[in-house]
């Protein structure tokens, strides 16, 4: 089976790759910058595509059998079309835990379904990875984090843990038609996180509570992914991008359904998921 990888260099998708890689598949990853490996595995090979551009995808489709499907919603119907007609016959999407509460609608699981070739939805919580883009500035330049909800538990799943159950849809039979709702073991609050990346460093991290709207100045101010996600990661708007409800952002919407742990993880790999302490450490130089 050759199996074709988007948003390859993305947190899921290169876990995807490598797990892949791991399992002696034969992967074709794709990327808009094919002149790098990006860290991939050497016997990787890749492909040059933007999934903004669909015709582009047309030689890396070649040969493929499934796909992981990293969610472009404006291009998704073109995508899957071409999949189709190229001979995939499987499908798995990355799509988000909060589509399993009713708190959003990703039109890209509809795509997929009404392709007619098998499909699976993963629906992730939020990423510890995310903390990479937002924190790990301010920690590697003063080992501080400042940000609000000080110990408000959050349900955050490490990345690997994403790329094992869209793995695990992508070479299994029986995944058909199901989709997961992807959690991690426990909640942690945002104290809790900051005192795992400073056990995983060894060294004091301080964390200091501010308000919404100063994290947000903040995080715009660090610029790239930080600034591009403040105003969702501090409640300031919705998935649609509308202005959130009420003075704390939130009060439109009901998280409390993903605070919890879900059993599609554990019932997919047949273990836990990581624990916000495994991540901290599988991420520690990063934060260095």
């Amino acid at each position: 089976m050759k199996i074709l990888v988007t948003g390859a260099t993305g947190f899921v998708g290169r876990n995807v790759v490598r797990q892949l890689a791991e399992a002696g598949v034969d992967v074709r990853a794709t990327t808009r910058r094919p002149e790098g490996r990006h860290g991939f595995p050497a016997h990787v090979e890749v492909a040059g595509a933007d999934l903004d551009r669909p015709q582009t995808l047309l030689p890396a489709l070649e040969g493929v059998e499934a796909l992981y499907l990293f969610p472009v919603e404006a291009t998704a119907r073109a995508v899957v079309e071409l999949a189709r007609e190229a001979g995939v016959r499987r499908i798995v999407d990355l799509s988000a835990a909060s589509v399993s509460v009713g708190l959003h609608v990703n039109p890209v699981e509809a795509v997929v379904e009404e392709s007619g070739l098998e499909w699976t939805h993963v629906r992730p919580a939020g990423f510890m990875a995310n903390m990479l883009q937002l924190w790990a500035p301010m920690v590697r330049a003063e080992r501080v984090v400042r940000y609000p909800f000080a110990d408000e538990p959050a349900n955050l799943v490490h990345e690997a843990d994403i790329a094992a159950v869209a793995v695990k849809a992508l070479l299994e039979d029986g995944h058909h038609g199901r989709a997961y709702t992807i959690t991690g073991p426990a909640s942690w609050t945002v104290r809790e996180q900051v005192e795992a990346i400073a056990s995983a460093l060894g060294e004091p991290v301080r964390y200091e509570e501010v308000t919404r709207e100063e994290a947000r100045r903040l995080l715009k101010a660090q610029g790239g992914f930080a600034a591009e996600a403040a105003d969702l990661m501090l409640g300031f708007s919705d998935y649609d991008g509308s202005a959130a409800g009420g003075a704390d952002g939130y009060s439109d919407q009901d998280w409390s359904a993903l605070e919890r742990p879900w059993p599609d993880l554990e019932q997919v790999l047949g273990r836990p998921g990581r624990t916000y302490a495994e991540w901290a450490r599988d991420h520690a130089e990063d934060f260095r």
